[in-house]
């Protein structure tokens, strides 16, 4: 079947003659010196013999034995076992309530109460994660005071009161209200805000900001109303303008847009 010699046991071996078989290689390495086993199966005590050879003439100084470093313990079975457990999908740094107190930005909550922070306190450590200066939580509290009713007309109280009259609980007639805030009811005091910010933080000069926006096409948010003006103006805009310009020690974003105000209502006075 085979015109030569075929050595089985390694893929395309063969000898062509018998220099070539694996007991002559064998034959040859113990000649040149090399330790060679009788089969692969006493590999192993002769690499402990020859081991051996070399610790007693000196050769290699055996050192100390290293422990092998520890596997980690596999996590499905560490957390069978109770050792672990998984941590939290959802975490928040607003307040913490893993100890036995309430801590808001890492105030306890009896704190919050015993220093009677008031609800301007509460929004400076949730919201800024800090306690804020009196002056900014006597502000939020006016901002809400001051928006906390806005009649019965705008479309988040009149949603709110549909579904009322229709019969649905409070959370679901309150969220019917709250669905309506955009850019036509609420969605001003935001625009505003990104608006005038916008401007400022680009050190845009408010004239310029103005004939920008104009050409551009586009309204000045939180600029315009169809009842109030400068000379009717809302007491509630009033109230909180001069609260910040007295309190505040720098208020540099109301500037701008009292800035811009001045040009507004030197065209009409309800573009303020």
């Amino acid at each position: 079947m085979f015109t030569s010699e075929v050595q089985f046991g390694h893929a395309g071996s063969c000898a062509n003659s018998d220099r070539e078989t694996a007991s002559a290689k064998n034959k040859a390495l113990r000649e040149a010196g090399a330790y060679v086993p009788d089969s692969f199966d006493s590999l192993g005590d002769l690499i402990q013999q020859v081991y051996a050879e070399l610790v007693k003439s000196g050769r290699i100084v055996p050192k100390e034995e290293v422990p092998p470093p520890t596997v980690p313990m596999d996590y499905s079975w560490a957390r069978e076992l109770g050792l672990i457990r998984k941590p939290a999908s959802f975490m928040t740094s607003i307040c913490d309530e893993r100890g036995q107190e309430l801590l808001y930005a890492g105030m306890p909550i009896s704190e919050v109460l015993s220093k009677d922070v008031g609800i301007g306190g509460v929004v400076s450590l949730l919201w800024f994660q800090r306690s804020l200066p009196p002056f900014v939580c006597k502000f939020f509290e006016m901002c809400l005071m001051v928006t906390a009713d806005h009649g019965p007309a705008v479309s988040g109280a009149h949603n709110t009161i549909v579904c009322a009259r229709a019969g649905k609980d409070l959370v679901s007639s309150v969220v019917s209200g709250l669905l309506t805030i955009g850019d036509r009811f609420g969605g001003a005091l935001d625009g505003s805000a990104r608006q005038f910010s916008e401007a400022y933080d680009s050190n845009l000069h408010p004239m310029d900001f103005v004939n920008q926006m104009r050409k551009e096409g586009r309204l000045i948010m939180g600029i315009g109303h169809r009842v109030k003006s400068i000379n009717n103006p809302d007491v509630r805009v009033k109230i909180i303008k001069e609260f910040v310009l007295e309190n505040f020690p720098s208020a540099p974003l109301l500037r701008y847009a009292l800035e811009v105000e001045k040009i507004t209502t030197s065209k009409k006075p309800n573009l303020f």
